[in-house]
């Protein structure tokens, strides 16, 4: 027996799904508050060392938190090639516009303050609200996509084709559940994003993102219940026609998949999976109120376990599927038919497992060396901040 056999590979994947679940939140819990200021930002700072003082409070961490995101494409890629390869073909022009986006951003971030020019600075300023607002929205697009099943099938060859009409068009995306989903990830992350400047920032512009903030949380909560509602009556969910094999190789064209009934069934089936939408409902709402109670830290702390909620929530209520096909059920990707081999799974937990404390502790230590407020005298008596 060689060592990567004492891990089954069924407990193997499952690992693989948590940590991607873990890696996609560690994103949405940093680069998120980053996107969210950026949202905020023309609307919270009206003058320019305001605007400056907004974008400092990310300023010496943004690059730092995209890590998550490289992360999580990493390892999807490794351990999930046909979710990679199936989603991001599919998805291509959304992803592309969200890495137009976040490309925009570090660019508007370098050169924002290269000159004086009042109209060259507010150009940049919304290019950094572009670079917060469209990846928000178009993350929560593609949630509400994949929860009605995307329109692709495999062929025999494992080979994936798309309905041509929905790989072609963008617009094919925006349909009115996805725009849904869409709008409470914004509204959700615009909501962390006005934790985190309550926290970094001072006077006016905490004021003015805390009023902003709860209205951001009511519509994420508002959003959140009419998506479960919309999920309960209005979209068919997908299960399995018969036990499927957990530990066999990947290929989905081997599990028969039956699309049809409610994905809420889960909920009956693991009555645990609850905690994850209630600590979303109940993050959130402690949230908004640290708002109003202008409760900083406990402000950030309740919307991170309210981001960590909601999106916990997708992935538990979905499991064991991670793309479900609307073309062809049966073409549907599992937990427990799409991950890379056995070997391979084992050999990248034993890195995750030596790399993965290296990097939160130095992110601990970054923030720890970066905590405090950026006041109007940080900004004016330091040339090289943003």
């Amino acid at each position: 027996m060689t060592l990567h056999d004492l891990i089954a590979y069924d407990l193997l994947r499952v690992v693989w799904w948590l940590l991607i679940g873990f890696l996609l939140i560690g994103f949405a819990l940093t680069d998120g508050f980053d996107m969210g200021v950026g949202t905020l930002l023309p609307f919270v700072a009206r003058t320019d060392i305001e605007r400056r003082m907004v974008i400092n409070t990310v300023g010496p961490v943004w690059e730092g938190n995209q890590v998550w995101f490289i992360l999580g494409g990493g390892a999807i890629f490794a351990a999930w090639p046909p979710l990679y390869a199936v989603s991001f073909s599919g998805f291509y022009l959304a992803m592309f516009a969200i890495l137009a986006a976040l490309i925009v951003r570090p660019v508007a971030f370098k050169y924002r303050s290269k000159r004086e020019s009042t109209r060259w600075r507010t150009t940049w300023d919304w290019a950094l609200f572009a670079g917060g607002a469209v990846p928000a929205l178009i993350f929560g697009v593609a949630v509400g996509n994949v929860l009605q099943g995307v329109p692709f099938y495999l062929t025999d060859d494992l080979y994936a084709m798309y309905d041509g009409s929905f790989h072609a068009k963008f617009l094919g995306l925006l349909n009115p559940f996805a725009l849904l989903t869409g709008l409470v990830s914004l509204s959700m992350l615009i909501t962390h994003g006005a934790a985190w400047l309550g926290v970094k920032s001072e006077g006016v512009i905490v004021a003015r993102a805390r009023r902003i903030a709860v209205v951001s949380g009511l519509v994420t909560m508002a959003g959140f219940a009419l998506a479960g509602l919309w999920l309960a009556v209005g979209i068919e969910g997908y299960s399995f026609a018969q036990t499927p094999i957990t530990d066999g190789p990947s290929n989905p064209l081997q599990s028969e998949v039956i699309r049809g009934g409610s994905w809420l069934v889960a909920y009956t089936e693991r009555p645990w999976i609850i905690i994850a939408p209630a600590l979303g409902f109940f993050g959130t709402a402690q949230a908004i109120r640290g708002l109003r109670r202008q409760s900083e830290l406990g402000t950030f702390f309740w919307s991170k376990l309210a981001i960590l909620g909601m999106i916990s929530t997708v992935g538990l209520t979905m499991f064991p599927f991670i793309l479900p096909s609307s073309k062809d059920p049966n073409s549907s990707l599992t937990v427990w038919d799409a991950s890379s081999s056995h070997l391979t799974l084992f050999i990248m937990l034993v890195a995750t497992l030596i790399f993965m404390p290296i990097i939160l502790a130095y992110t601990a230590w970054v923030y720890k060396v970066l905590w405090g407020k950026v006041t109007e005298a940080d900004v004016t008596d330091a040339p090289q901040s943003y």
